[in-house]
């Protein structure tokens, strides 16, 4: 519950320059447990990203939006190499982007600072991505190896089931702050 209050915090303080948004909370326990039962460790982050952006496009779509806008900066951590980031986008057939790909953290962190959204964001709550990190994440990886790597998987009925869980969540700047 607190890692879910924290994204909609950051959602929440983001509204100051974006306007109103609906978070979208899906449950990703299932996916999770399919991956690990049926998928070598070395790819569990990639596989997970992969299920991300497809379930983040198919809610994008059916919202009306045309892309997607991620927090990804190249090289920061196993996940966000440029093969990896590749791999990770090829589920999707609408635009990402990226304003942070290049930047250096420590831009980074002052932009944070300058929104505030740094002080949330570091709180320091297991999310699905700190919790399911393997030892030696594959850092190369090619669309080939992690397709063979997802194939024990169904794919369609994991993301259908996941899309079965979605909460939709309105938010405000002017709503009262969680944390």
């Amino acid at each position: 519950q607190l890692a879910k209050d924290k994204v909609i915090e950051l959602a929440r303080l983001v509204t100051k320059y974006s306007g109103k948004m609906t978070v979208n909370v899906v449950s990703f326990t299932e996916i999770q447990e399919a991956i690990r039962d049926n998928c070598p460790e070395e790819f569990f982050t990639l596989i997970m990203r992969r299920f991300m952006m497809e379930i983040a496009m198919r809610l994008a779509k059916n919202d009306g939006c045309g892309a997607l806008v991620t927090g990804e900066n190249l090289g920061q951590v196993a996940s966000q190499t440029m093969e990896a980031m590749a791999v990770t986008g090829a589920v999707v057939d609408i635009p990402i982007f990226m304003p942070l790909v290049g930047m250096d953290k420590k831009d980074i962190i002052a932009i944070a600072e300058k929104i505030g959204t740094l002080e949330t964001s570091i709180l320091p709550y297991e999310d699905c991505c700190t919790v399911f990190t393997p030892k030696h994440p594959k850092t190369k990886p090619t669309l080939g190896q992690v397709l063979h790597a997802e194939e024990k998987l169904d794919r369609e009925a994991l993301i259908t089931k996941a899309l079965e869980s979605v909460e939709k969540i309105k938010v405000s700047y002017h709503d009262e702050p969680l944390l």
